[in-house]
């Protein structure tokens, strides 16, 4: 039975994930292969020893130990951060060896680089731990919707995010106390930027846009906005229209121009995305063959996002073996297919919008608010205006139909 050797950069969290899933499933591996897949080197500066169970790894501080090892066979980055894990991505590359990340950020933004060098060396680059942790989405669009023309992606691709709006939406509670709440549980990070101001989601949406529309996008040209203003108010008056606050990933393909967005979202309660609550993800795509199909499981995680790590490792094992190196495009398109389209302009999206306005308790305050939305062409769809308070103000709380986000825009400059 052949060999196949692996050398891991970084064992913290995933990277111990991978170790397990390696060790635990060798057998089962095994008879689904026909190889003996082996981690083999460790490299990591931040710990001293392997746990018993992996004494025959050997562990190194210098990840040069595994570029200059000939039997190295595919090299795994899970350190995260643009660098030093570029770095070690082209060092691997150029040493003729395999690589899999599950490092989004570093895909989305420095990709073409290391996709670039790796087509001329001749291998392969498995990035299937990068959008949905244990959810197979990458490996979906690759191959099992290769047939489709997608129409649209919509998803919810942040477990720290998503596990915050849950415990809001269920318990009222404010936004600072569930996030503090989050962090003491390990759902979230001592710095939760990325994820609660939408920028991780917008890195793995930049990732799926390539793949399903075969198309150059940067993270800048990305609109993003996160959930850090969502009160509990916003919550109970969305759950009174019939609706749920998800922070949504999402893109519709318009042919020369396609849309590309991150923000919070009311989504229907008879929505599949509404039911998705806690740390799980989802993402929906939309096919003109398949129609809607919806991927669900955990998006982040020591053994999921460790599992679909494995998976990238055994596909190019395969591939080595068959000797199909490259037999499907790493980004699902040719690299000569993939072309550079226009991004929707945001003040250009016309979609329904959810106003919530801080207003006096006095005559003619809601006709003055209806009056400017209709000198903008905004119509209104449903209003809640709660009770008289005895002192400060009262919110007043619209659904509209479509409306453009120029218009939008101007009018509540006006209001406020």
């Amino acid at each position: 039975m052949k060999e196949i050797k692996i050398g891991l950069i970084g064992f913290g969290t995933v990277g111990s994930g991978l170790a397990e899933v390696l060790m635990d499933q060798q057998e089962r591996l095994a008879r689904r292969s026909s190889l003996s897949i082996r981690l083999a080197r460790v490299a990591d500066i931040n710990i001293k020893e392997l746990p018993p169970r992996f004494k025959d790894v050997e562990l190194t501080n210098d990840a040069e130990d595994l570029f200059n090892d000939p039997d190295i066979d595919i090299v795994v980055e899970l350190i995260g951060g643009i660098e030093p894990a570029k770095t070690f991505m082209l060092k691997a590359i150029a040493a003729g060896k395999h690589v899999v990340t599950a490092n989004k950020a570093l895909i989305s933004q420095e990709g073409w680089e290391i996709f670039s060098a790796a087509a001329e060396k001749g291998v392969e680059v498995g990035f299937e731990a990068s959008v949905g942790g244990g959810i197979p989405v990458i490996k979906a669009l690759k191959e099992g919707l290769v047939a489709n023309r997608i129409a649209s992606i919509m998803g919810i691709m942040n477990g720290t995010a998503n596990y915050i709006l849950t415990r809001m939406t269920r318990e009222g509670a404010p936004f600072a106390e569930v996030l503090r709440d989050a962090q003491e549980l390990g759902f979230a990070e001592a710095d939760p930027t990325y994820d609660i101001e939408g920028i991780d989601t917008a890195h793995k949406l930049a990732i799926l846009i390539t793949m399903s529309y075969g198309m150059k996008i940067g993270l800048d040209e990305i609109t993003i906005e996160g959930i850090t203003n969502i009160e509990p108010i916003d919550i109970q008056f969305a759950r009174e229209f019939g609706y749920r606050i998800k922070l949504l990933a999402i893109s519709r393909n318009h042919g020369d121009h396609v849309e590309a967005r991150v923000h919070p979202t009311m989504v229907p309660e008879s929505h599949l995305l509404a039911s998705i609550n806690g740390a799980y993800n989802a993402i929906h795509f939309s096919g003109d063959a398949v129609g809607n199909v919806l991927l669900y499981g955990q998006g982040a995680g020591k053994m999921p996002t460790g599992s679909a790590v494995a998976a990238d490792v055994v596909d190019i094992a395969r591939n080595i073996t068959a000797g199909s190196i490259n037999r499907v495009p790493a980004l699902s398109y040719l690299p000569e297919e993939i072309t550079s389209r226009g991004i929707t302009p945001m003040n250009e999206l016309e979609c329904p919008y959810y106003f919530r306005i801080s207003a006096r308790d006095e005559p003619g305050v809601l006709a003055a608010v209806s009056g400017i939305l209709s000198k903008h062409d905004i119509s209104i769809e449903s209003v809640i205006q709660k009770g008289r308070k005895e002192s400060g103000p009262v919110s007043i709380v619209m659904r509209t139909h479509g409306a453009r986000e120029n218009e939008v825009r101007q009018a509540l400059d006006e209001i406020d």
